[in-house]
């Protein structure tokens, strides 16, 4: 079982930013795509931005431009830096893993974007 810990949410103002990891309990080479989602209050979870095992990127149209995944595959970690936050960004974000056909999450952290 894969276990990813995120961390790095918090309160932050509107235009703000913030940067989230996610550490895996494995080595990241071998995974065939991990990604980003959030969940906000009385809503559905949504992706937010996926990256595959070769670095090719992909995000919601919804944060291109203000967001960008990355990895250190020296640290196990994948990151998502959040750029010129809205109110609109406030949610619960879950790091995922897909390695063959098994899907892990971790547990989530809160990102909270207010004045």
């Amino acid at each position: 079982q894969v276990q990813l810990v995120e961390s790095g949410g918090g309160l932050v103002q509107p235009g703000g930013s913030l940067r989230l990891s996610c550490v895996v309990s494995r080595s990241i080479f071998s995974f065939n795509r991990m990604g980003w989602y959030r969940q906000a209050p009385g809503k559905q979870r949504e992706w937010v931005a996926i990256m595959t095992s070769g670095g090719a990127t992909n995000y919601a149209d919804s944060v291109k431009g203000r967001f960008t995944i990355s990895r250190d595959n020296a640290k196990n970690t994948m990151y998502l830096q959040m750029n010129n936050l809205k109110p609109e960004d406030t949610a619960v974000y879950y790091c995922n893993a897909l390695y063959g056909s098994s899907v892990s999450w971790g547990q989530g952290t809160q990102v909270t974007v207010s004045s």
